[in-house]
């Protein structure tokens, strides 16, 4: 049976504990730096010399990931000598669960381990008409169209404030070396917003138009705002990248077969990102 979307209560926060003692067991707590891989992202994850694994389903309370492209496992590994922990896919909230089930690994991990940085990637439609497919743009700021919030419910004060600040959820600290490494390499790294929506449909014509139009929005995919949320709420710095993976600025039909295919346009680039980026933020 799916959880239910209750907000944060003793229950949810018992899980959290109780998952962060199986992560505990299971690995040493080396790493500062943990990367959330999203939808086609496989060939960074390729590149990471794994140490020790566990997959999402053996993780208590957490549950395997149903989505293609997801491949569903927590991995402890290397990028050069830098230790990293990569959560190779997510859960979504179309799924059917809460979005305090959506977040419970990344609860779990920071309850569980010194980690002090949280880059999130996803794949995005492009809303920006300068964009192009297989662009990578930095994040610097979302809109929360998903109208649903992981913070909502109970607060554990040893986690994180009642009220968080959210007026630099993504670090512009960590966007500026982002940016300086990009130039390094010749990687062009486009910047904009991001906005979270419900999904799984894809967007409407007339909802394009006043992303785009009223609110300024860059890219729009289903994923990332819960996962800031709650790693700005427990004080790590967030980086998010976004890959474009169809323009919605022009009329299309859009399929996750499409998304699929297009990720295979920017692994190798964003692999190179990452890899060169890693070891200058620790």
């Amino acid at each position: 049976m799916a959880p239910t979307a209750e907000p944060m209560s003793e229950a949810e926060v018992a899980k959290v504990r109780d998952s962060a003692r199986f992560l505990i067991d299971r690995f040493p707590a080396e790493a500062k730096v943990l990367v959330i891989a999203g939808s086609g992202l496989g060939g960074f994850v390729r590149s990471v010399v794994p140490e020790l694994a566990a997959d999402y389903s053996d993780i208590p309370h957490f549950g395997a990931s149903t989505v293609a492209g997801h491949a569903g496992r927590l991995v402890l590994g290397r990028v050069g000598e830098t230790p990293i922990f990569l959560m190779c896919g997510r859960r979504h909230l179309y799924e059917g669960i809460s979005p305090q089930q959506a977040v419970l690994l990344l609860r779990a991990l920071l309850v569980a381990f010194p980690l002090e940085i949280v880059v999130v990637s996803n794949a995005a439609g492009g809303l920006n008409p300068k964009f192009e497919v297989g662009d990578l743009m930095l994040i610097s700021d979302h809109i929360n169209w998903m109208f649903r919030n992981p913070l909502v419910g109970r607060n554990e004060e040893q986690w994180g404030p009642r009220f968080p600040d959210a007026s630099e959820l993504y670090s512009r600290k960590l966007r500026e070396i982002a940016k300086r490494v990009a130039r390094e390499i010749g990687i062009l790294l486009r910047e904009g917003v991001y906005v979270g929506g419900l999904g799984p449909t894809y967007e409407t014509r007339a909802e394009v138009h006043m992303l785009r139009t009223i609110h300024g929005a860059d890219a729009v995919g289903m994923s990332t705002v819960p996962e800031t949320l709650v790693a700005a709420h427990m004080g790590r710095k967030v980086l998010g990248i976004s890959f474009i993976s169809n323009l919605l600025t022009v009329p299309a039909v859009t399929t996750h077969e499409e998304v699929m295919e297009n990720s295979r346009l920017v692994e190798q680039k964003f692999s190179r990102l990452l890899t060169a980026l890693i070891p200058r933020i620790v």
